[in-house]
C-alpha cells in the first residue's frame, strides 16, 4: 500500500517499546502505541503468551492474539532464566518505555523492577497494570478482569433486575485498563520531553524521579472511573443503582426493542425535543402531547408504559420498516449488528475500519479475514494496520542481531 495515510509520519515513529505483559491489558497498551508508530517489542515464553490458544478454532495462533497483538514483534526469551533476564536488561537500555502486567512484585522477584531496569536507562516509563494497583492492602492478591469488574460496580450493573448480574461479551476492563495504560504512557513521554526543553541549555537535563516514571494502573480503578456518577448519586441522594436491563437508569425512553422478522433495534428518544416527535412517528400523539412526559423525570416514571407502546409499533414492521420511519422523523435508531453486519456497513468501509489480511488460519492456504481498523482516525481514514499480531518467536533473530549482538 503507498496511499498517503502510509507513507505519513506516525506521531510515535521513533518511540520503542518493551512489552513483558500476556493476555489482554498490557498487549491492549502496546496495540495502541504500535499503531501509532511505536515499535513494540513484545516477549514471549517458549509456549508464547497464552492468548494464542484463547478462541482458537483452528490453526495455531487464534484472531483475537493476532487482533490485540497487530504491529508489533515478537520476542521469544525465558525470563526465568539468568540470560533471559539479561537480555531483557539489555533491551530495556535501548526503550522508551516498558509495559507490563504481572502480579506485584514479580519483575522485582526477577530482579527486572523499575529500579533495576532504570539503572542502565534512567528515563526509561514504567506502565504496571495489575489487578488492584502496585499499593494498598490488595496489592498482591491475583485477578482478571471479571474480578475487577465486579469490584469496580461494574458488573453489578449488567444485566436485567430479576436476574444474577451478567458479564458482557468482551474483556471490558482490561481494555479500558489498557487504554488508560497506553495514555499513561504518552502522558510521561510528553513530560519527560518537556522536562528536557525546560531545561535545554542548563547545566545538565534531569530526568523524571523514578516515582513520576511509573504509570500505575488498576483493573478495578479503570472500571471505577467509567461508574459516572454511581458513588456520587449514594451520597448526594442515597440512590443505590440497580440493574435495568436494556435500558440506562434514569433515562427513558432509550432501549433495545424486538422486530416483526426477529431482528433488533435500538431507539433512543429521549431527550425532551425528540420525544414528542418519535412518539407522533409511532402514531401515539397521545404520549407526545402529554404534558407528565414532557420531561425526562416523567417519562422514567412511566418507562414500563412507553416502552411497551413501542414495543407494540416495532413489533408489527420490520426492522428496515422501523429504521426508515424513524430516520425520517430525525430519531438516533440503529440496528443491532452482528459481526458479518459489521463488515458489510458501508460506514465502516468509508473510514477504513475494516482492513483485510491473508491470515493462517489453520487451513491448507491463508484465508483473507477482516480485522477492525485503528481508532482514533488521523486524517480521514483510519490508518492502515502495518502487519498483524506476529508468529510466535518471528523477530526474535532481528531484535537479537540490532541489540543483543547476535547471541542467542
Amino acid at each position: 500500500m503507498n496511499s498517503p495515510q502510509h507513507q505519513r509520519r506516525l506521531p510515535l515513529d521513533g518511540v520503542r517499546v518493551l512489552e513483558l505483559g500476556n493476555y489482554i491489558a498490557a498487549p491492549t497498551a502496546g496495540r495502541m502505541l504500535a499503531d501509532f508508530g511505536a515499535e513494540v517489542i513484545k516477549i514471549e515464553r517458549e509456549t508464547g503468551d497464552e492468548l494464542r490458544n484463547w478462541r482458537l478454532y483452528d490453526g495455531e495462533t487464534s484472531m483475537l492474539f493476532r487482533t490485540i497483538n497487530r504491529n508489533k514483534k515478537s520476542v521469544v526469551l525465558d525470563l526465568k532464566t539468568e540470560q533471559g533476564r539479561e537480555d531483557v536488561k539489555s533491551l530495556a537500555a535501548h526503550c522508551d518505555v516498558v509495559l507490563e502486567n504481572f502480579r506485584p512484585g514479580t519483575l522485582e522477584r526477577w530482579g527486572l523492577g523499575p529500579e533495576a531496569l532504570s539503572e542502565a536507562n534512567p528515563d526509561l516509563i514504567f506502565v504496571r497494570i495489575s489487578a488492584f494497583g502496585q499499593t494498598g492492602p490488595y496489592s498482591e492478591r491475583p485477578g482478571f478482569a471479571a474480578v475487577a469488574e465486579a469490584y469496580g460496580g461494574f458488573r453489578e450493573l449488567v444485566g436485567d433486575p430479576d436476574r444474577p448480574p451478567v458479564r458482557v461479551g468482551v474483556s471490558i476492563g482490561d481494555s479500558i485498563a489498557g487504554l488508560y495504560g497506553a495514555f499513561g504512557a504518552v502522558m510521561a513521554l510528553y513530560e519527560r520531553l518537556r522536562r528536557r526543553d525546560e531545561n535545554r541549555g542548563g547545566d545538565g537535563e534531569p530526568g523524571l524521579p523514578l516515582a513520576d516514571r511509573i504509570v500505575d494502573v488498576a483493573l478495578n480503578e479503570a472500571i471505577f472511573s467509567m461508574m459516572e456518577s454511581l458513588v456520587p448519586d449514594l451520597g448526594a441522594y442515597g440512590v443505590k443503582r440497580e440493574r435495568t436491563g436494556g435500558r440506562m437508569e434514569g433515562i427513558a425512553p432509550s432501549n433495545g426493542y424486538l422486530c416483526r422478522d426477529g431482528s433488533s433495534v435500538v431507539i433512543s428518544g429521549n431527550a425532551d425535543a425528540i420525544f414528542p416527535r418519535y412518539m407522533r412517528a409511532i402514531g401515539r400523539d397521545d404520549l407526545a402531547d402529554d404534558p407528565d412526559l414532557a420531561t425526562n423525570d416523567g417519562r422514567w416514571r412511566r418507562r414500563d408504559e412507553i416502552d411497551a407502546a413501542i414495543g407494540e409499533w416495532t413489533g408489527a414492521r420490520s426492522r428496515d420498516e422501523v429504521l426508515a420511519v424513524l430516520d425520517d422523523a430525525a430519531v438516533p435508531a440503529g440496528p443491532i449488528y452482528t459481526a458479518a453486519d459489521i463488515v458489510a456497513d458501508e460506514q465502516y468501509r468509508a473510514r477504513n475500519m475494516i482492513q483485510e489480511f491473508d491470515v493462517d488460519a489453520g487451513g491448507p492456504e491463508p484465508r483473507r479475514v477482516a480485522f477492525p481498523g485503528i481508532v482514533p482516525v488521523l486524517g480521514e481514514t483510519s490508518l492502515p494496520i502495518r502487519s498483524v499480531g506476529p508468529d510466535l518467536g518471528e523477530h526474535t533473530d532481528e531484535i537479537r542481531a540490532r541489540f543483543l549482538g547476535g547471541r542467542r
